[in-house]
């Protein structure tokens, strides 16, 4: 059986799931004005509100569905700000022996710290908002990947291919930019869609804290927050956000486990 037929089923089931949450995300746009009604306040899943309605009797499905698009901005940001980071300081410190002891040194002081722990200290710092979560969160993120590529660097710049283009006087940028990082594309798709499930289960657990997402923005996280306050009378509050929020964690990680099962045949290849 080849590696495609042997993990396809993952790699879509995945996909399949990412895919869906994501265009909720987008309809999200449509979703009518909240409307409060007091007097219908934790009120239980109906036909006409399938998800029920909060505390200020408001739709529960389209206050999950906004929620969704935060999440997606925030983990999209934290990883683009976070893999270029990491691609350059990995680069960097994989070519060049010189600055290699200095560059991992900074990485190591940013890795030694859980990346939970980390965000949540500089959130009680700078204050909840959208930017400076994102901004949080790359802090504590990018290092992963700066240690990823620079062991790539380290391993394909004494490759044929390379030593070649170095001998015709390639600099840096264009080996870089034309022969290494194309080769560094699988592992860093694998890293990526992991590093995403991460980010949204951090930032739903920072929302859910009260550091994260400011509280009149509706994520998962404040969802989660607003339902604790009356679990045994409203479940319903709790229940929904918790759902979305693992199926898109497992969605995620079962995108990148079946990337890693269908590309280590080819990483073995490079090798």
């Amino acid at each position: 059986m080849s590696s495609l037929n042997k993990y396809s089923l993952r790699m879509k089931t995945g996909a399949l799931l990412v895919l869906v949450l994501f265009i909720l995300s987008l309809l999200s746009w449509l979703a009518p004005a909240s409307e409060m009604d007091l007097a219908r306040s934790y009120e239980l899943p109906s036909l006409e509100h399938p998800f029920g309605l909060d505390e200020n009797g408001r739709d529960v499905f389209w206050q999950i569905l906004q929620g969704s698009r935060v999440s997606f901005l925030v983990a999209f940001s934290v990883v683009l700000v976070s893999l270029f980071i990491g691609l350059v300081i990995g680069s960097l410190s994989g070519y060049f022996k010189m600055l290699d002891p200095i560059l991992m040194r900074i990485v190591d002081m940013f890795y030694a710290f859980p990346n939970f722990l980390l965000a949540m200290a500089l959130m009680a710092v700078l204050g909840s908002s959208v930017f400076n979560l994102i901004l949080v969160m790359s802090l504590s993120t990018w290092a992963s990947y700066a240690r990823l590529v620079r062991g790539e660097v380290l391993h394909l710049k004494e490759r044929e291919f390379v030593l070649s283009v170095d001998s015709l006087g390639a600099g840096f940028v264009r080996k870089m930019a034309g022969h290494i990082w194309p080769n560094l594309i699988p592992v860093l798709t694998v890293q990526t869609t992991l590093t995403l499930a991460g980010v949204i289960l951090s930032e739903s657990g920072l929302s859910f804290l009260g550091i994260g997402i400011p509280p009149e923005v509706p994520t998962w996280g404040t969802l989660l927050r607003a339902g604790r306050l009356a679990l045994m009378e409203a479940p319903h509050l709790s229940f929904f956000p918790g759902v979305f929020l693992f199926l898109l964690i497992l969605g995620f990680h079962l995108l990148g486990e079946g990337f890693r099962e269908f590309l280590s045949p080819y990483k073995r290849q490079t090798e």
